[in-house]
């Protein structure tokens, strides 16, 4: 996980729910599965579309797309469920504390915030757990710190 890095922020609440859409009917083109696309989907899906439990789908919705466009979900590679839900924890933290309303703000601060950074869960695992088959293939707990 690179630790430095400056997000490419979002010009156009559009552009967000495009690349939410596109994920879910596996139509989103593989380089446009950025950093800044996973968490702007996951806040787009969080609080644009409650048909949508998050918690019960979002491993499923990002593994189909990833074998939609060729990838494969495997101990190295592809879906890596620890880490997303430690970014699905964050985007709730940040949503609890963002005094934003508009999609491409609140995305767009998200990605400034502490939670946007690429380290996020980082914050909360120790590299040997957080990178560990477990905790890509299922839910491991936080061994250093427990979510907010």
């Amino acid at each position: 996980m690179t630790t430095d890095y400056k997000p490419r922020l979002f010009r156009r609440d559009s552009d967000i729910r495009m690349l939410g859409e596109g994920l879910l009917a596996c139509t989103l083109p593989l380089e446009a599965w950025t950093h800044e696309a996973h968490l702007g989907v996951c806040l787009w899906l969080l609080t644009e579309r409650p048909d949508i439990d998050v918690d019960a789908e979002i491993a499923t919705i990002i593994r189909r797309f990833n074998e939609s466009v060729g990838g494969v979900n495997d101990d190295t590679q592809g879906y890596h469920d620890s880490i997303t839900r430690a970014y699905v924890a964050g985007v709730r933290w940040f949503l609890s504390v963002t005094a934003e309303t508009e999609l491409k703000a609140r995305v767009n601060a998200l990605l400034l915030s502490a939670a946007g950074r690429r380290d996020w869960p980082l914050r909360f695992y120790s590299r040997e757990r957080l990178f560990s088959v477990a905790a890509r293939r299922g839910f491991v707990e936080p061994d250093l710190a427990p979510f907010p």
